[in-house]
């Protein structure tokens, strides 16, 4: 099975300035990716998605899960135990709306992803729960 990748990113984060993200994404994707906001459950577009590829960043299009690492947990956001590479998916202690949680950023552009807990299956026991909004999915 052949995957396409994007073309290598140069080391460093690859942040754009605030316009070309606002003319780039939706409402919605702008608001999850640069605001932090958080998209309902059961209404992104890849909640519910099983085909089989990869997930890259919505802002810089850096790989970051694969649908082999895709599971339901029940909580309507797609979620996935583990990260194609450590390196593209970074962890910031969140302690925002009165919670203790542990966000995940793109590594490139630091593009809000979502959230990760230690409530997922084997063999990682990680659940990154992720905003559709903060991806795009590229098909094998």
């Amino acid at each position: 099975m052949k995957t396409t990748s994007p073309p290598p990113l140069p080391a460093g984060p690859l942040e754009q300035p605030d316009e070309v993200y606002r003319k780039s994404l939706t409402d919605m994707q702008y608001a999850v990716a640069r605001l932090k906001h958080t998209e309902p459950s059961f209404t992104g577009a890849y909640w519910n998605h099983w085909d089989k590829g990869q997930y890259n960043c919505i802002c810089c299009n850096t790989p970051l899960f694969h649908s082999d690492h895709k599971f339901d947990a029940g909580c309507g956001w797609p979620s996935y135990f583990q990260a194609l590479d450590n390196h593209n998916v970074k962890e910031l202690p969140d302690h925002s709306h009165g919670m203790t949680r542990t966000e995940i950023l793109c590594g490139q552009c630091n593009a809000h992803l979502g959230h990760v807990f230690t409530d997922g299956p084997a063999p990682t026991g990680l659940r990154y729960c992720v905003n559709s909004a903060s991806v795009r999915f590229e098909s094998e």
